[in-house]
């Protein structure tokens, strides 16, 4: 005898809701019956962000996202990073767990100096968003697509440029970039890394392969402060901190904290070198993510 002939279905739901989207993925499979239950709102409402409305709401697809079914709206969510706060920012769900991931893109970055072509520009590099965004079907999913769709996807998706913009370093002889981000909006409760996300052009660039820049991260609730001296230079970097993306992009972590900071807490994070005794140029940045420290690392 099936257990959903015996529980009423608001009991599964209860009890699906308190495991995790892979798991109730798995208990979709298991027949019709299960597969009804575990797709219903109530199930995947629970592992969405108890904010998830507000945060779309600052979104340009806001009106299309909330139309849709619970599930869906966490896959698209972990599928598809959406631009919030004018398109500096953006937000994505991370893989298993649903936590937040944020981005902070270039513009929503202190770059000094700025305002000069001469130093940094803002571009758009299409190159990068070429390919059509995948698009997915939840509800027509098979068994083997569901089974398979959490192990094959390790990353918070990278399938384009986020950002409608990028910063090129022009020329600088020293760098300063910095950001601030309140930990209320973050995942509570989580272990969380700061990544530099950028590249370098293949062409005139100089200035960081002989020397290293320092990322600094602050969290002032808690008194941390992680300070590491890196080459942004991958044929350079002997420790590996550098690591590919598989959107074209690299990334290297600028350091790690535990978020129990409440709704007071921040985190100020920086890149900065200089050294003025070598010019630097050809380095692009798409902005400083902060993710579990579980996901793809």
């Amino acid at each position: 005898m099936e257990i959903t002939s015996i529980l009423p279905e608001e009991c599964l739901c209860l009890i699906i809701s308190l495991t995790s989207p892979e798991d109730a993925c798995r208990s979709a499979m298991i027949s019709h019956a299960f597969r009804s239950v575990a797709n219903r709102d109530e199930v995947w409402e629970k592992f969405l962000p108890s904010d998830y409305r507000s945060i779309i709401s600052g979104s340009s697809s806001s009106s299309s996202l909330l139309s849709l079914g619970k599930k869906d709206v966490y896959f698209h969510l972990y599928f598809h990073p959406i631009l919030i706060q004018n398109g500096t920012k953006s937000f994505q769900l991370e893989k298993k767990s649903g936590k937040k991931c944020y981005m902070m893109g270039a513009r929503a970055l202190s770059i000094i100096p700025e305002g000069t072509p001469a130093h940094w520009i803002w571009t758009s590099l299409q190159e990068s968003s070429d390919g059509e965004k995948p698009t997915f079907d939840f509800k027509r999913m098979t068994k083997r697509m569901a089974l398979l769709i959490f192990p094959l996807f390790t990353s918070c998706f990278d399938f384009f440029n986020r950002f409608p913009e990028t910063a090129e370093l022009k020329q600088v002889w020293w760098l300063n970039m910095r950001g601030v981000i309140e930990t209320k909006i973050l995942s509570s409760d989580t272990n969380y890394a700061v990544y530099f996300v950028f590249k370098l052009r293949k062409e005139h660039t100089t200035g960081f392969t002989q020397r290293t820049v320092g990322l600094h991260v602050h969290v002032d609730k808690i008194g941390l402060r992680e300070v590491r001296m890196v080459s942004l230079d991958p044929l350079r970097d002997e420790p590996r901190y550098i690591r590919e993306r598989g959107d074209g992009w690299m990334e290297i972590e600028m350091g790690a904290f535990f978020n129990n900071c409440g709704d007071d807490g921040s985190v100020e994070f920086s890149v900065w070198e200089a050294h003025t005794n070598y010019v630097k140029q050809g380095l692009i940045i798409e902005g400083i993510e902060l993710r579990p420290k579980d996901s793809a690392s």
